[in-house]
């Protein structure tokens, strides 16, 4: 069952293709997250699972269509569609390493909170009300997403690699996305990061986020996720829950070789 939040949006793709010449790196890529759903994207290397990302942000030129509920954003621009509640955390960890953590977040989320020049140089006491809500906002999100307090005046750079991740989900995050796409949020944890990673993802679902995840850890898309999609050379060659995944032909010859 789905959990409905204030945030929470359904992400629709029908069709997505995406060509480079006569190169066909994607081809016929259709799903559904709903709030409350985590849907995972796996396939072998090269298999188009980071192009399907770009397809669905509009970061790449692409034939087919993309919903965020009921609303058709196949024209949106890449830049726009963050305020329309569907955002992305990419492979590589990614924040400002010359400015706090809690100075990242803030920028972030600094256009909720920002003062017009006028109303720095005319009413400034307002002005230094909305700065101390954006501190408390930004302070509090890293807190939700599993930055502890302590490391909030370090450099990105001088946390642990396990936290760099999560503030990487944070800044994507920012104050609630209705859809979040994480491209291997796993990539370099183990241990303890591991089980922080799975214990976040679950209490985003809980929340009403839809969560689309692309992972090569088998062990963690099937403990988390609600459905999967399995691409191969750009096509997706199965679709379900993890358990009709984990016995499906087409999915154990694309990764192994063979079928049983």
């Amino acid at each position: 069952m789905s959990i409905q939040s204030q945030n929470g949006r359904s992400l629709t793709v029908e069709g997505l293709r995406v060509c480079y010449g006569a190169l066909v790196a994607l081809d016929g890529v259709s799903f559904t997250v709903r709030p409350g759903e985590i849907l995972g994207i796996i396939g072998p290397n090269g298999a188009g699972k980071s192009t399907c990302y770009n397809a669905t942000t509009h970061m790449v030129g692409r034939e087919g269509r993309v919903f965020i509920d009921d609303e058709d954003v196949t024209e949106v621009p890449a830049h726009k569609l963050a305020g329309m509640g569907l955002r992305r955390a990419f492979q590589q960890n990614t924040f400002f390493s010359d400015i706090s953590v809690l100075g990242n977040m803030i920028a972030v989320i600094q256009h909720d909170y920002g003062s017009s020049l006028g109303q720095t140089i005319f009413r400034p006491l307002h002005s230094a009300r909305r700065a101390a809500e954006a501190r408390d906002a930004a302070r509090a999100a890293l807190i939700r997403m599993g930055v502890p307090e302590n490391y909030h005046d370090s450099y990105p750079t001088q946390i642990p690699y396990g936290t760099q991740r999560s503030l990487s989900i944070a800044l994507a995050n920012a104050t609630g996305a209705g859809i979040l796409l994480l491209d291997e949020p796993a990539a370099g944890l183990g241990g303890e990061d591991m089980q922080k990673l799975v214990a976040l993802m679950k209490s985003l679902r809980d929340d009403g986020v839809a969560l689309v995840v692309i992972e090569h850890h088998m062990d963690l898309i099937m403990s988390v996720t609600d459905q999967i999609v399995v691409l191969d050379q750009g096509r997706m060659i199965a679709s379900g829950t993890p358990s009709e995944i984990r016995n499906s032909p087409e999915v154990l010859e694309a990764y192994l070789g063979r079928s049983e």
